[in-house]
């Protein structure tokens, strides 16, 4: 009887997979240290909002926590890095995250102002047509109908102190 044929694997690589770069131990400790300093900042503005206690949580509580969070994984990822050989080189499309944070900075920086709708409308616009490359018929829809989704459920059924312009 002959040996049986090998399997296939499940998840074959493809040529870009395997051509893939890896990024060095420097690439690797100033990303740990850039959420080192995220983090703290987190816990520095949640500071400034006032903490709280367990049983009677401040505006600051959650914020406080994740920037905890944070420093403690950039911590550990700056102690394992060295050994880390599974995180990606910077490439020329790793500019689309950050075309995405600095969309996430405009939105939060003009809804207080002029509040949710507008704002959410053209973050998933943007997120969806210019990063996703969806059609304008799908952007449209998703965008709208999810507006539309938030503002029934978080203005008019819950009642939540958001600012909105309607």
């Amino acid at each position: 009887m002959s040996p049986a044929p090998p399997e296939p694997e499940a998840f074959p690589e493809t040529e870009t997979e395997t051509e893939t770069e890896t990024a060095g131990p420097l690439t690797n400790l100033l990303l740990a240290g850039t959420v080192v300093v995220l983090g703290a900042g987190t816990v520095a503005g949640a500071l400034s909002l006032g903490v709280g206690s367990a049983s009677r949580p401040a505006p600051g509580s959650w914020p406080f926590l994740i920037g905890c969070a944070l420093v403690v994984l950039g911590l550990a990822q700056a102690v394992t890095g060295r050994a880390t050989d599974d995180a990606e080189r910077f490439v020329p499309t790793s500019g689309l995250v950050a075309a995405g944070l600095v969309s996430m900075l405009g939105f939060a920086a003009v809804i207080g102002t002029i509040g949710f709708e507008l704002p959410s409308l053209a973050l998933m616009a943007f997120w969806l047509r210019v990063l996703g490359h969806e059609t304008w018929r799908s952007t449209a829809v998703i965008s709208l109908g999810t507006v539309l989704a938030l503002y029934l459920l978080f203005v008019a059924a819950l009642a939540v102190p958001i600012p909105h312009l309607f």
